[in-house]
């Protein structure tokens, strides 16, 4: 079916689309999207319409992109488009930023950062979002979307937002930071990981400070960092401490 689309014109993609059964619809419009070919992405913007259409069509669209193996420039542009000014259900604005985010690291894992224009304009709409987001739900969506596209560019923010944030906000942060290869995690995001864990600054909720820790262990730790997470578990309850000196075993190992 995906070959078949691939070698269709764009009358042949959207006659097909507005002919096929509302059950069948979102398995056409998930190959539509698999296919990948200017015909098919140039179909589905003519017929989706994120003003009337279902919203479970339209999530189906934006999962169907976000899990594209290889997603093309084109694609990301589509939904974009799709998103940009628009008044939409919040399950869809959602998962169009974290899909947004997802094919930003794709079309960076196949080195077309620099060379694609939707890819500036994507990491501009999170950012963007991010910075204009007054709602904890709406803040960890878009750190959700940062995660998604692990450019290092972005983990100056990923550390504010860890270290201030609320709860919820850190958690977000530190999950994003957890992504990224050893490489990327610096001296600069090691000091911040040991100031959460050891509450330099304020209180951090317990799941906050255990991921924090798990970054310190599994990116090349320092002795001095072992040392000190171990002091600090037998300060901890139990299980905590065991999680902790499970996370020690695996490092040293």
């Amino acid at each position: 079916f995906i070959q078949m689309l691939r070698s269709a014109k764009k009358r042949d993609v959207l006659q097909l689309l507005r002919r096929t059964p509302e059950e069948m619809l979102p398995f056409v419009v998930e190959v539509a999207v698999a296919a990948q070919s200017v015909a098919s992405l140039t179909a589905l913007s003519d017929f989706l319409d994120f003003g009337k259409e279902p919203t479970s069509l339209l999530e189906k669209f934006l999962y169907a992109a976000a899990f594209s193996p290889r997603p093309s420039g084109d694609l990301l542009r589509l939904v974009l488009d799709k998103l940009d000014g628009r008044q939409l259900a919040p399950e869809v604005q959602e998962t169009g930023i974290v899909a947004i985010g997802s094919l930003v690291g794709k079309l960076c894992q196949q080195k077309l950062c620099g060379l694609q224009q939707e890819v500036e304009r994507g990491m501009e709409t999170i950012l963007r979002g991010l910075r204009g987001a007054e709602e904890e739900s709406e803040v960890v969506i878009y750190l959700l979307a940062l995660g998604n596209a692990m450019l290092p560019k972005t983990i100056p923010t990923l550390l504010d937002h860890a270290e201030e944030g609320s709860a919820a906000v850190t958690t977000a942060a530190i999950s994003a930071l957890q992504r990224f290869p050893a490489w990327h995690i610096s001296g600069k995001v090691k000091q911040a990981m040991r100031r959460i864990f050891h509450e330099k600054r304020k209180s951090y909720e317990k799941t906050c400070r255990l991921a924090a820790a798990e970054i310190l262990l599994e990116n090349e730790p320092l002795p001095m960092d072992v040392i000190n997470i171990l002091l600090a578990a037998n300060k901890m309850e139990t299980e905590t401490a065991t999680f902790l000196l499970l996370k020690v075993q695996n490092s040293l190992r």
